[in-house]
């Protein structure tokens, strides 16, 4: 009873999709019908018999044609010997204990089928998220297209409330978009127009407020969206591709049964064989040894173990997949399972990844207001990205405009502005720049400038007229959402945090205190995180990193697991990482940590059932104390157990 002939079943029967259910129910029926004709209906033996004899037809045809192929393929397997068993039950007229075996086995196996399909469809649901058609405008005009003859620059419009039909950027209107079919996020993103689509750089690198993705779904307004991938690259059709690539990576538990499966069958073969001849040692006729061997075939078959780990592997990620995460097979989600280490990456993962201003300290009595107007006027004409940083938040912090008095502002590379204000000037920067300009940075300037910085903020100095008249800060400051995150993955057993960062330590270390991580590594070039990523792993023997899965690739690669977050629409990061957050929330982290742990603990469970089953059943039919009937019921009941505990991972939710 094996996953990987699902396809089989529900592709190419010529049956139609459910036959083999059908099959199993009229096999039950000429069962039923065989067994009453032989208890109270006084006919010939052959109306019986024949009654059976369809019964094996309809239970003993899925299972033959399974087995024959697996025969040729790679040897004997469980069908092969639920057939056996079966055989040799019609060989000592035990016909009606054949088919009851063929009925409860066939039964199972379209159950196992049906929920099997039933976690897939989870996953296939993707493929409907793309609409089929689009509306193109050409040259004023609207037409409607199939969406696979879209091509690249194309403009489509959207109408509001209607599915996005192709990956692109809004080059008309603004509009608020539910991703959620693409990245999970569960409130609508608003989204604009780009100001100029000319020259555009590649789809990855734009900003995130301007691109759209194929499913997701417009808000109230028209869009004008200029396609910048063909349907078959599109996010969500990369992302169907992969899920079904997944199926195919078989994780290490599943790997292990599939081993001694192998070795576990023929031996199974050989005490069947033996245990046939037990009429030459002990005092029973050759059928009842015979009976005895089939009833030991039946209890020892493993099924429930071929199917306990693909089951619980693919509920696991049918389910990752509906909160918009994307796990990369069997081994990524068991892994994921056993880390108690994470290693982050710091800007844009921990962090906003966007400078904001955090201080703004007047000095030597100059007013306040004076000194935030000049501050805005002459960074307002920089186009470094700080200034244009420290202006945004001036004008929405102090609700302030600029009144164009400042000029002749020249950047002095690695140092910071000058400028003139009011035909005086002004510079904005480090010691270093004002020590060159003849300005003398005192103790108390000193001290404060460093108390900031070694609460991770970048400190600048203002000077006016040659006199020091303030302090600007800025910093890249935490998700708003990272403390309850980290606070969150503590409580599911993650021991170590640690950031790595390319800024300097004493940002990282700020930080790191500001959101609860247990360590930070700071000024570390990629080679460096690929050493801290190599020492964790000797200290702690597996570990996720959590990236953007483009900055830090060698790193991510080194890792046990590799996270990336915000995947949607970044190829790079769909490709290289192991699990992919197709939103940039970093608070899905503990979801998918605790769902992998969840279907660990499901894979071990399902593991315990199969294997007990067995070993119970096996030692109690060599001794002849049960018969094929009862072993046949308790091998089929654990199966289907154990298909119904995997299914449970569909409806997993953080307590």
């Amino acid at each position: 009873m094996e996953h990987n002939s699902i396809e089989h079943h529900h592709n190419n029967q010529i049956f139609g999709k459910k036959a083999e259910l059908y099959f199993a129910i009229l096999c039950g029926i000429f069962l039923l019908i065989g067994f009453f004709i032989e208890k109270w209906v006084e006919l010939s033996v052959w109306f019986p018999k024949a009654s059976y004899m369809i019964a094996y037809f309809f239970g003993g045809y899925f299972i033959t044609v399974e087995a024959a192929k697996k025969i040729i393929k790679n040897g004997f397997d469980i069908d092969f010997l639920m057939i056996a068993a079966a055989a040799g039950a019609a060989y000592i007229d035990s016909w009606a204990e054949g088919a009851l075996l063929l009925f409860l086995f066939s039964l199972g196996h379209a159950l196992e089928h049906y929920a099997m399909n039933k976690a897939r469809k989870s996953i296939e649901a993707l493929s409907k998220l793309s609409p089929k058609t689009a509306l193109i405008k050409k040259d004023g005009k609207l037409n409607e297209i199939a969406i696979d003859d879209l091509k690249i620059n194309d403009v489509i419009v959207v109408k509001p409330h209607t599915k996005i039909a192709a990956d692109g950027v809004i080059i008309s209107g603004s509009s608020s978009i539910n991703q959620a079919p693409i990245t999970g996020e569960s409130m609508p993103v608003d989204k604009t127009c780009i100001d100029n689509a000319t020259n555009l750089p590649e789809f990855n690198t734009l900003k995130k407020k301007h691109i759209v993705f194929t499913g997701t779904i417009n808000g109230d307004n028209v869009l004008e969206v200029l396609v910048l991938k063909l349907s078959k690259d599109s996010t969500v059709s990369r992302l169907i591709k992969m899920v079904k690539d997944v199926e195919t990576q078989k994780s290490p538990t599943q790997r292990l049964t599939k081993k001694f499966e192998k070795r576990y069958v023929p031996i199974v073969i050989l005490v069947v064989f033996l245990l046939c001849f037990a009429y030459l040692f002990i005092d029973e006729s050759f059928n009842d040894s015979l009976y005895r061997a089939i009833t030991v075939l039946v209890a020892a078959s493993p099924c429930a173990l071929a199917i306990s780990t693909p089951s619980a592997v693919l509920s696991g990620i049918a389910r990752a997949a509906q909160k918009g995460v994307l796990i990369k097979g069997g081994k990524a989600l068991e892994d994921l399972g056993e880390i108690t280490t994470i290693a982050f990456d710091k800007t844009g993962t921990l962090t906003e990844g966007k400078p904001k201003l955090t201080h703004v300290i007047p000095l030597n009595d100059f007013d306040e207001l004076e000194f935030i107007q000049l501050v805005l006027e002459v960074e307002s004409l920089s186009n470094h990205p700080l200034a244009k940083a420290i202006s945004k938040d001036i004008k929405s912090q102090y609700n302030l405009e600029s009144l164009n008095k400042a000029s002749n502002v020249n950047a002095i590379q690695g140092k910071g502005i000058h400028a003139t204000y009011y035909g005086n000037d002004v510079l904005i920067g480090n010691v270093k720049l004002m020590e060159e300009s003849g300005i003398k940075v005192d103790i108390l300037v000193a001290s404060k400038m460093m108390s900031l910085s070694e609460n991770g903020h970048t400190v600048m100095i203002v000077a006016f007229k040659n006199e020091i008249i303030g302090l600007i800060s800025v910093m890249d400051i935490p998700r708003k959402t990272a403390v309850a995150t980290l606070i969150r993955l503590k409580e599911i057993g993650i021991k170590h945090m640690i950031m790595l960062t390319g800024d300097h330590q004493n940002v990282g270390q700020a930080i790191a205190k500001q959101i609860g991580l247990t360590d930070a590594r700071g000024d570390l070039l990629p080679e460096d995180k690929v050493s801290a990523i190599k020492e964790l792993i000797k200290r702690d023997k597996k570990i996720a990193m959590v990236g953007d899965g483009v900055n830090d690739a060698p790193a991510m690669a080194l890792s046990t697991v590799s996270i990336a977050m915000g995947a949607a629409g970044s190829d790079v990061a769909l490709e290289t990482a192991d699990v992919a957050l197709m939103s940039d929330k970093i608070e899905i982290l503990p979801f998918v940590i605790g769902l992998s742990r969840e279907s660990k603990r499901i894979i071990k469970q399902n593991i315990l059932i199969s294997l007990g089953v067995v070993f119970l059943l096996v030692p109690v039919t060599i001794l002849g104390l049960t018969n094929i009937g009862l072993a046949v019921a308790f091998h089929e009941g654990s199966t289907i157990v154990v298909v119904l505990n995997a299914l449970r991972l569909l409806r997993f939710k953080m307590g």
